[in-house]
């Protein structure tokens, strides 16, 4: 499965990156203000999160 994480600048992020790649997953994370959708896109992930916020 390929997932892709979007990171918004909280710590817990790596948290659930770790998690995914223990189940198996491809990762790819990326800032978000480091990404734009069509490079989201061309990475045809099957399935996309975006991580909590700082303070959230």
């Amino acid at each position: 499965m390929r997932v892709f994480m979007i990171d918004n600048y909280d710590s817990f992020t790596y948290n659930i990156v770790h998690y995914l790649a223990e189940l198996g997953a491809e990762l790819i994370v990326k800032r978000n203000d480091e990404i734009t959708v069509e490079e989201i896109e061309k990475f045809s992930p099957d399935a996309l999160v975006i991580s909590p916020g700082p303070c959230t």
